[in-house]
């Protein structure tokens, strides 16, 4: 049965979510209905505070006619469980939880009701697409436990907006983003159990999307598949909450304009384990992307970068590289811009930044700090560039510089406080209410 086509937002669609149809108005703290065991709860606060554009954007594009569907979702859960891991010996992205969700979409049939199911291997046709042409895409976020048990994803749908956009580039299928939030929320309930409750530990969510086409023609796919599959993970980087290094070189080049590097494609990251590596035999763990001749500062692999500095006009500022297509635009970043924004502290800004407006900086003594962030990292400092063949030095106390401790305390009283003393009603942060020893039933078929 072909669903009939509605805005996002309208009653049927997205209400559910709390997010009210257009205009959107008087947003309060909203409790919506229960669904299985529990109940979903987005947090606003104070209605004249609230970052509308994301909802703005969400909302003004109509949904797919077909998509899936949480109500149709099919659950079948694993007559085994793993283990638990020790949350002090995490190594990222290497265990995994019980369950996973599956989503298939044919160009006749549409959407397919998605799975729950236990973990496993996938099967792919040999000539599949994504394995020969990198028609595939992936995306990157957290479920956090708080101080009163309860489990949170953050700003889902900002992911969804950014896997939404990566999926267009790779002529993917269109989705309901809230339906998919729904279903991937559903998943987070299910292995409720392998959120970590701890500050430093979380359970790290990884949607991926992919073309299975069974043909080796070099064409947009008459089949897909998406996949979501869960990771409890701690630190990122092996340092912790140690600076890190980055070797920064304009032999390899990362993105360029009128390219893919603003969407979070397979391709982007498989391309970068060569440099990777260079920068691990020059001594340094991560690759600070350059960019034209003038050495632009973009991108670290898997962080954004910000410099907070005295600027050439003598002003405190905190500057990261604006989104012009090379960029990925990081969900941590929008984070910190809008934080920063609203403490009204010092100058933030967008714009381009060079290796010669560092090396100059750090020569007059104008740099206070630099760090990445990422959903992965969070923020992390830096504390040394190497740069055509000399160290530079950022300043960087022991531990944490003092901005990137603030934004890290700060996020993680958003994420994991229960009472934060942050601003939890700026972000799209939704709460997960699971009871425990709650076991969901089979629903959609």
């Amino acid at each position: 049965m072909v669903r009939p086509h509605r805005q996002c937002g309208e009653e049927g669609s997205t209400a559910k979510f709390g997010l009210a149809p257009k205009p959107l108005t008087n947003i309060y703290r909203c409790t919506i209905e229960s669904i299985l065991s529990g109940c979903i709860t987005a947090w606003y606060g104070n209605c004249t505070t609230l970052n509308l554009s994301v909802y703005n954007e969400f909302t003004s594009k109509p949904c797919p006619l077909y998509s899936p569907q949480a109500a149709d979702l099919v659950i079948e859960l694993s007559q085994t469980h793993k283990a638990k891991p020790d949350l002090t010996n995490l190594v990222f992205g290497t265990v995994f939880s019980d369950h996973m969700l599956t989503i298939e979409w044919t160009s006749n049939g549409g959407w397919q009701k998605p799975h729950i199911k236990p973990f496993g291997n996938l099967s792919f046709h040999p000539a599949c697409s994504a394995m020969h042409y990198a028609v595939q895409l992936f995306e990157g976020m957290k479920a956090y436990r708080d101080t009163d048990d309860k489990v949170r994803l953050f700003r889902p749908m900002l992911n969804m907006n950014r896997m939404a956009k990566s999926a267009e580039r790779a002529c993917l299928p269109a989705f309901d983003r809230a339906e998919l939030v729904e279903c991937i929320r559903r998943l987070v309930q299910v292995d409720r159990e392998w959120v970590p409750q701890s500050d430093s530990a979380s359970l790290y969510i990884r949607p991926t999307f992919l073309g299975t086409e069974p043909s080796l023609g070099v064409k947009k796919p008459s089949r897909a598949l998406l996949y979501v599959i869960l990771s409890p993970v701690g630190s990122y980087f092996s340092t912790g909450a140690k600076s890190v290094s980055l070797w920064a070189d304009s032999k390899y080049i990362r993105a360029w304009r009128g390219g893919t590097g603003d969407c979070k494609m397979g391709g982007n990251y498989g391309a970068s384990i060569y440099a990777q590596y260079e920068a691990v035999d020059y001594g340094c763990q991560q690759v600070l992307w350059l960019y034209g001749d003038d050495h632009q500062i973009t991108e670290v692999g898997t962080m954004n970068m910000f410099l907070f500095w005295n600027n050439e006009n003598g002003e405190e500022e905190l500057a990261t590289p604006p989104l012009d297509g090379i960029i990925l635009p990081g969900i941590t970043r929008q984070s910190i811009l809008e934080l920063t924004r609203k403490w009204g502290e010092f100058k933030v800004c967008e714009r381009y930044l060079t290796m010669a407006d560092l090396r100059c900086a750090l020569e007059e003594n104008r740099v206070k700090e630099m760090f990445g962030s990422g959903t992965a990292c969070v923020v992390s400092p830096v504390g040394r560039i190497l740069y055509q063949g000399e160290n530079l030095h950022i300043p960087c106390q022991e531990g944490f510089p003092q901005l990137a401790s603030r934004l890290m305390k700060e996020l993680t009283d958003i994420q994991v406080r229960s009472h934060p003393t942050g601003h939890r009603h700026q972000f799209n942060v939704y709460s997960t209410l699971v009871q425990r020893n709650v076991i969901p039933p089979v629903c959609g078929q």
